[in-house]
């Protein structure tokens, strides 16, 4: 399983009493959003609120637009070379954590996303 090492941490974090519910949401997108990079894109796809019951057509079409999205990305920016997270803040009427991440594009410019995670579960963040 890919995501054992990241929910080893979010556990290792949890049981430490340390990190907050932003700190392991900021955590989660981020290791998506690596994914991403890597072209990885079921791993990212795994990632998203209720893609487990996708059907199987539209999953596909998620994937291929992932795959899209990084080939634009290279072709307009040398590609994505890194993935920071810049800040993490609750929303508490819609229980959703907000994650700010920076993309880092090899041709020096940056964009920064805003990353909607929900927890379910016990310490299971996906993007929503």
């Amino acid at each position: 399983m890919r995501y054992l090492p990241l929910i080893l941490l979010i556990v290792l974090l949890s049981a430490c009493g340390g990190a907050s519910r932003e700190e392991l949401a900021s955590l989660a997108a981020k290791g998506y959003y690596d994914h991403l990079v890597k072209g990885e894109v079921e791993l990212f796809l795994e990632g998203r609120v209720g893609a487990d019951s996708l059907p199987e057509g539209y999953r596909r079409q998620l994937l291929d637009a992932y795959r899209q999205f990084i080939a634009q990305q290279e072709q307009k920016h040398l590609g994505i070379q890194d993935v920071l997270i810049v800040r993490a803040q609750t929303d508490s009427l819609t229980d959703y954590t907000n994650v700010f991440l920076m993309l880092c594009f090899g041709d020096s410019t940056n964009e920064e996303v805003v990353v909607p995670m929900i927890e379910q579960g016990e310490g299971r963040w996906r993007m929503k």
